[in-house]
């Protein structure tokens, strides 16, 4: 089934005008083009934000710029549609292509995030009763397991990578996605319906918050449960066995074993010794591309301030972030994850060593902004091999632990004291205080942990950001070590049916996989794998 919608787009009005206004244009826009009384219904498809200087608006005045969208029963021609500054569009609705081979049982869901949520949804929904293992544990035991991580410094094997899901649960719960896939709406349209905020349908930047996104997994569990699936949470896959090119049976933690007539990796990015076991079992790996780097903290007012200038504190603006990017020597460096009125948080998921991220709540009303300035990492830079690039990544965190002293303490510096290239004598925050558990930093120098490149790149997009943002330019905001997890370090190759080369039976999915690079995405992944096992299998029931 299809739905038929025009869009009407560039409906600029100024921030303090009601979103009705919108609607009026968009009317008006359909009138010219006859199709008034064809209309069914109409809704938000696109609000973003417009701060920009120019020379017709040269102190910035903001501007909502909305998209409306409209159903349809008659669709103009193309050119009258352009003249009218829109776009047709049908809205697919994922109909399955069942296959007919028989399943010799149910089938396996390795990790319970974006993508394994995802894809387990879409197979429950279609009669596969699939059964997800989850290493760590459900939303509020997880929740526990953190606030007990902060308070005693004690990490469980359940943490802000591992459990009920993913690692995205515990950040801002971002849905911006650079692919082009028309499951993104209905990725939104279902966490909607599952708890998320109305205005993620809508939204240029769609966010949900770490406060509302553990309502939402924790819906999403139940969903699944009720329509024949089962979780299986605190439960690890340490091996797989392969016979005549197929996955035959899974090892899990505690000893257990079982058939396994086919096996979906959705294990996040941070799985190492996942990784580690499929290596040593021949799967096809290779090293990609990834980013490190640290993580930067201003005051959220400063944020908006650059962004919205005298109009910064309007309630009825959004709060202010940012995405800004920069190349030189045959690298880039790169904002990354920005979560306003947010917090830095303690992602470590392996013992003695020191992991950054950031989060963000629903309301974003804390009284910093955070986000990754990240630097690209080539796999010339690590060896090329997927060993290596774990290793990388888990030097750079030992030393980060080190650096701290211990104890899960976080290296942490004062962009001024980074740029000026100090060796002691570091300043002591002073402005801008570090979020990262409950300020658990010690001030030294971060460039002691990464690598001289990384440094100077840093260095570098500091420079050129501090001219496009004038909160960039504060020497007192606070740098925290280290940020390693911003993708997937090595990708498990699979072809055009998304089955591991050479194992039929096995399907690497997601941003763990190295196939997607954020909760849309992975999700989508998560959509396309179960749609792929499904044109293959006839259902269970």
């Amino acid at each position: 089934m299809t739905e038929n919608r025009i869009i009407f787009r560039n409906i600029r009005l100024p921030y303090d005008k009601d979103v009705n206004e919108a609607f009026e244009v968009a009317a008006k826009r359909a009138a010219r083009l006859g199709v008034v009384a064809d209309i069914k219904s109409a809704r938000l498809s696109k609000r973003s934000v417009d701060a920009r200087r120019t020379p017709s608006n040269p102190d910035g005045r903001p501007s909502f710029i909305y998209s409306v969208s409209l159903s349809c029963d008659r669709i103009p021609d193309e050119k009258k549609l352009l003249q009218a500054d829109a776009v047709s569009v049908r809205e697919e609705r994922i109909e399955p292509v069942y296959g007919t081979r028989k399943l010799e049982g149910r089938p396996i869901i390795v990790g319970f995030g974006p993508c394994g949520m995802f894809a387990a949804l879409v197979l429950a929904e279609n009669g596969y009763r699939p059964v997800v293992l989850e290493r760590g544990e459900d939303v509020e035991k997880r929740r526990a397991a953190v606030d007990r991580f902060y308070s005693t410094g004690v990490l469980e094997d359940s943490n802000i990578q591992f459990g009920a899901g993913g690692a995205g649960t515990f950040s801002d719960g971002k849905l911006v996605t650079r692919i082009n896939d028309p499951k993104c709406s209905y990725v939104l349209k279902t966490m909607y319906e599952l708890g998320a905020p109305e205005e993620i349908l809508y939204n240029a930047k769609p966010h949900v918050g770490t406060d509302k996104l553990l309502d939402v997994v924790k819906n999403a569990a139940k969903r699944i449960e009720e329509l024949g699936g089962e979780i299986r949470y605190n439960t690890r896959l340490d091996d797989i066995e392969i016979w005549n090119g197929r996955v035959k049976s899974v090892k899990l933690s505690g000893g257990e074993s079982c058939e396994c007539p086919l096996l979906v990796l959705a294990i996040g990015h941070s799985a190492r010794d996942t990784y580690n076991m499929l290596l040593e079992r021949g799967t096809p790996i290779a090293a990609k591309p990834f980013s490190v780097g640290v993580r930067v903290e201003h005051f959220q007012k400063s944020v908006d301030e650059s962004l919205y200038g005298r109009y910064a504190g309007d309630p009825r603006l959004p709060k202010g972030e940012y995405a800004l990017s920069h190349r030189e020597n045959g690298r880039a460096v790169y904002t990354f994850c920005m979560c306003p009125g947010g917090e830095v948080v303690a992602a470590a998921s392996e013992q003695g060593a020191v992991v950054t991220n950031g989060m963000s709540r629903y309301a974003r009303d804390g009284v910093n902004a955070n986000a990754a300035i990240a630097v690209s990492v080539d796999p010339a830079d690590y060896g090329g091999t997927p060993s290596g690039a774990i290793e990388y990544q888990r030097t750079l965190e030992r030393a980060a632990y080190k650096a701290g002293g211990g104890a899960y303490t976080a290296p942490a510096e004062t962009v001024g004291d980074f740029m000026d290239k100090k060796t002691s004598g570091f300043a002591s925050p002073s402005t801008v205080m570090p979020s990262y558990m409950n300020s658990n930093v010690k001030m030294t120098g971060v460039d002691t942990v990464l690598p001289g490149y990384v440094n100077e790149m840093l260095r570098i997009g500091f420079a050129s950001f501090s001219r496009k943002m004038r909160c960039f330019g504060d020497r007192s905001a606070i740098l925290t070590g280290v940020e390693t997890r911003t993708s997937a370090p090595l990708r498990i190759l699979r072809g055009e049916s998304l089955t591991s080369i050479g194992i039929a039976n096995l399907y690497p999915a997601g941003e763990g996989a190295g196939y997607a690079g954020g909760i849309t995405s992975a999700a989508v992944d998560g959509i396309n794998t179960a749609l792929a096992i499904m044109a293959v299998y006839e259902p269970l029931e």
